[in-house]
């Protein structure tokens, strides 16, 4: 039965930004990353009282923060899995002042930790040892709008949220969406090539992002920040700053491409009894709805309890063992609503979809996405979460979450696989009341190796960062992770730029 949404309630996570509420619930501290994986410290330069003294010369003592208290923050990524020992975070305004201050880094091999809205998950956006934090979160103005083009020009520490409504004013959309989009910045957002709800309809940044200018190691500007659609003059240099991780250079400014607002806009949420059922409907949305499709996403059972029993949100569905939400956006509200009802009519009496609702009131799809978009953050209210990102053939998508349970047991509090079955990417989080290094030699290298033998990939969007370099061979082999190592060296010879992360030592 297909019914409307009236009668939800449920809580609006935007006023208690899931994010801090689920780094803050606990005060304990994670411990070190360099002793909870036993990592040691390279040969880089120790910083020194006439270091802070230079940036605070170039900065302003506001922008060069060095008390432990005001330091921490940026020391600890936002799942509570990683700390660094960073004793200075400096906050450019400019791309004039990053370049001073890699230059002068780069002189005294000083390690450089770039950061934006510290919301990633796998420990990218912090320090292990003593790095210096460059945060980018002054780095916040819009520069330009093409309203014809749609090219928006902007620096990198420009909040995806905030940028999304500034275009919204002028009929565009940002053409990627994320949970953390109230805090991520959108140089994070390149620096990771960070995918989200709606690739399936937008594609991924390699393609929306139109240019880039970035800064070396060694303080050198390269600007390829261009807006046009078409330019095949030599090597795509842009390319090479997204999804690098600010290993290769640090992204100060962005020209992104944004697509024109949808003017008519539904959603749905749909209670499903098995996995080929999810993989059935997703074909026929596909055929039946074509170009309006802009979004489907899957969560299991377990992920929306999670949500519904630590967030204490309302689920408007009864209990089924899969959920499906589709979004269909398009230009003409009779027709986009004309394709929808025949696709919902013809799925219902296939069995398909067993339950569901339905709305294009713009608060109440907030308030269902909500839904989905609270996951990741849920499940660090029961403790602790192992968070896994991957990339799977979508007819081998949801067996690793099976295996899983059977190889853990009543060892762990849940298992769950929610994602964007449009693109083949499924996120595995799997809860204890806390850390056991017992749990994670049993989920590691496990998870990767099953993702191999499905010529599947370990990081799909979150990046490879701090967590996941000793295990990028299950997706790269040697040749390829050769060229990364060849590539390293020649844009950061000394290595200064985010190390620890991304590429494994040997």
């Amino acid at each position: 039965m297909i019914r409307s949404i009236s009668d939800l309630v449920v809580i609006n996570l935007r006023n208690i930004n899931i994010v801090n509420y689920a780094k803050y619930s606990s005060s304990a501290l994670p411990r070190l990353s360099s002793e909870k994986y036993n990592i040691k410290r390279k040969n880089y330069g120790a910083i020194k009282p006439p270091d802070i003294d230079y940036f605070k010369s170039l900065l302003s003592n506001d922008r060069v923060l060095t008390e432990e208290s005001d330091v921490l923050p940026f020391n600890i990524d936002w799942i509570k899995n990683c700390r660094g020992q960073s004793k200075v975070v400096l906050k450019p305004k400019t791309t004039e002042e990053v370049s001073q201050i890699l230059s002068y880094c780069n002189d005294r091999k000083l390690a450089v930790c770039p950061q934006g809205g510290n919301t990633g998950l796998v420990g990218g956006s912090v320090p292990v040892f003593d790095e210096i934090v460059l945060n980018l979160s002054s780095m916040n103005k819009i520069i330009s709008l093409d309203e014809i083009s749609g090219a928006l020009v902007c620096e990198a520490g420009c909040v995806l949220e905030n940028l999304d409504n500034y275009v919204r004013d002028h009929n565009l959309i940002m053409p990627l969406d994320l949970g953390a989009k109230g805090s991520c910045h959108i140089g994070g957002n390149v620096s990771t090539n960070a995918g989200g709800l709606r690739l399936l309809r937008y594609g991924n940044l390699h393609g929306s992002i139109l240019g880039i200018e970035a800064v070396k190691a060694d303080g050198t500007v390269i600007d390829c920040l261009r807006t046009l659609k078409k330019d095949n003059t030599g090597y795509h240099l842009k390319h090479l700053f997204i999804g690098s991780e600010g290993t290769l250079g640090v992204v100060t400014k962005v020209a992104v491409h944004c697509p024109a607002l949808s003017k008519s806009v539904s959603l749905g949420y749909f209670g499903v009894n098995s996995f080929e059922d999810v993989l059935e409907l997703y074909k026929s949305a596909k055929e039946s709805l074509g170009e309006i499709l802009s979004a489907f996403e899957m969560a299991d059972n377990e992920a929306i309890s999670s949500t519904v029993e630590n967030c204490k949100l309302s689920n408007p569905l009864e209990d089924y063992p899969f959920y499906v939400l589709i979004e269909t956006s398009g230009s003409d509200e009779s027709h986009d609503d004309e394709k929808l009802n025949r696709f919902l009519t013809k799925e219902m009496e296939s069995g398909k979809i067993v339950d569901g609702t339905i709305t294009s009131e713009p608060a109440k799809m907030k308030n269902i996405w909500n839904i989905r978009e609270s996951i990741p953050g849920a499940g660090l209210l029961d403790g602790y979460v192992f968070k896994y990102d991957i990339s799977i053939p979508l007819k081998n998508y949801y067996d690793i979450v099976l295996l899983l349970r059977k190889r853990m047991g009543n060892k762990v509090t849940r298992v769950y696989g929610y994602g964007h079955i449009g693109d083949g990417n499924i996120h595995i989080n799997v809860s204890t009341p806390e850390y056991s290094k017992e749990i994670c030699d049993m989920l590691e290298p496990y998870v990767f190796e099953e993702v191999a033998k499905v010529k599947g990939s370990i990081s799909a969007e979150h990046g490879v960062g701090f967590r996941k370099p000793q295990f990028i061979h299950y997706s790269k082999d040697g040749t390829a992770l050769q060229l990364m190592r060849d590539l390293k060296q020649c844009m950061d010879p000394n290595g200064i730029l985010n190390p620890y992360k991304v590429l494994p030592d040997n």
